[in-house]
């Protein structure tokens, strides 16, 4: 998304969370008499009719509490709820992207839930990974919309056509499976992984860096992207082995998530990266032509220190400080955020509704022992085996204030590896040093 004129984005948001305190926007709780609390409640547009139902159900069961509900298109959502934020519009609790917290925590316009143990509770029924993404400085900010991870999928009648028993538990035997696969004839790119510069790349690139066993930053946050040991340098080696041996096409970079679904959908591919939700629709015969044949295998290990971890991300349900301005406001967006980000009426009712309707995946532990769960992932998926590597789903090391600047840094260079312009080592220097500038900035 373009940025603010005038102001970088990292100025933009310490002068706004400035301006905030300044007008008492902090946490005050100050009591009011009011007989309804109304909750403002912003969301992008997605699921709209069945986050309206949900909102009709929870004032059916709560009727001191009203909801208004409004949302914006996920394209424009990030700039619709800043300006929202700096215009102080009425605003309660919202969907939030991982990859915001940082800025938007700094800013002042999250609040720390740690204080409600009516959230907090379900911190134990909550997988590490998503516990983690909605941490910063220490301090929580949300209960869970959503979460996922970034599978490994591979078609299962290319294999069998040629002669290959087992899909690759490393990502040497990616290769060396694809080159059978061409050999054959049975696929002119058997692997394929979007590298197009969109929001999906980030979650790729780190996938192949983890699965290698390193790390973008260490412990205290510096760069070590760079080092050929703990860093990210393996991945990209591999990455490259990969375009030079033709079994990924350079044409990955002008290729994006979507572009990707198409063509292994199609079984045009062997082999591909992509969200674990995805499963569902390229195993649905109406929307995928190789429908049945698409299996998950567990992440490929690369190297010698490489591991079966994965990326994950979430999106989840914040609050804001308005929120807290009064115990009776706090006490009605707390209702709503456990009906919605917890249990309604004692069950995990939107979660088993999002998967259900979507595929899409979740925080709680207990729900892959749900019965219904179960029974929905055997129609795409094996359960044990998603369940299994979402234990593996580790947080992006890379969220930050200026993680949104230093992206499009690191997009590039790993670009430039592919088509051969700079060497892993080369291009993997130049982003860690724009990663410690960019943080020595803030």
């Amino acid at each position: 998304m373009s940025k603010l004129p005038t102001l970088d984005r990292r100025t933009f948001l310490k002068s706004t969370s400035a301006a905030l305190l300044a007008s008492g926007a902090g946490i005050s709780f100050t009591s009011s008499a009011q007989a309804a609390e109304t909750v403002h409640f912003s969301t992008w547009s997605a699921a709209v009719d069945l986050v309206q139902s949900h909102i009709s159900a929870f004032e059916a069961a709560t009727p001191d509490v009203k909801v208004s509900y409004s949302n914006a298109p996920w394209a424009q959502y990030r700039e619709s709820m800043i300006t929202k934020f700096v215009g102080g519009a009425p605003m309660d609790m919202l969907w939030v992207s991982d990859a915001w917290l940082p800025e938007w925590a700094e800013a002042g316009w999250l609040a720390p839930i740690d204080g409600y143990a009516d959230l907090t509770k379900y911190n134990a029924d909550t997988d590490d990974f998503s516990l983690q993404s909605m941490m910063y400085d220490g301090k929580q900010y949300g209960l869970t919309y959503y979460n996922d991870y970034i599978a490994f999928l591979y078609n299962e009648e290319i294999l069998e056509q040629a002669g290959i028993s087992a899909p690759p538990t490393t990502w040497d035997e990616v290769i060396e499976q694809s080159k059978i696969i061409m050999e054959k004839g049975l696929s002119e790119a058997p692997l394929m992984i979007g590298m197009a510069q969109e929001s999906w790349l980030v979650e790729f690139l780190s996938t192949l860096v983890y699965s290698h066993g390193g790390r973008f930053i260490d412990a205290d946050g510096n760069a070590i992207m760079g080092d050929p040991e703990g860093g990210a340098v393996a991945a990209a080696r591999w990455l490259k082995k990969a375009i030079d041996e033709g079994v990924l096409p350079a044409s990955c970079v002008e290729t994006g998530e979507l572009a990707t679904l198409k063509t292994f959908g199609a079984g045009q591919n062997a082999f591909t990266l992509v969200a674990k939700y995805r499963l569902r629709m390229l195993n649905d015969p109406a929307q995928s032509a190789a429908a049945g044949k698409i299996k998950q295998a567990m992440m490929p290990k690369g190297g010698d220190k490489g591991t079966n971890e994965t990326i994950g991300y979430i999106r989840f349900f914040g609050m804001t400080p308005a929120a807290q301005e009064s115990d009776s406001k706090a006490a009605a967006t707390v209702k709503l955020m456990e009906w919605f980000g917890g249990k309604a009426n004692g069950e995990y009712v939107l979660q088993k509704l999002l998967f259900k309707d979507l595929g899409l995946g979740f925080a709680a532990k207990s729900l892959f022992e749900d019965p219904e769960i179960r029974e929905g992932y055997s129609v795409f998926g094996d359960v044990d085996l998603i369940s299994a590597q979402q234990e593996l789903a580790r947080k992006k090391d890379v969220i930050s204030p200026w993680f949104g600047e230093w992206n499009d840094v690191n997009g590039a260079a790993w670009q430039r590896i592919i088509l051969g312009q700079a060497t892993p080592e080369e291009a993997l220097k130049a982003s860690g040093e724009a990663w410690n500038k960019l943080k020595s900035q803030a």
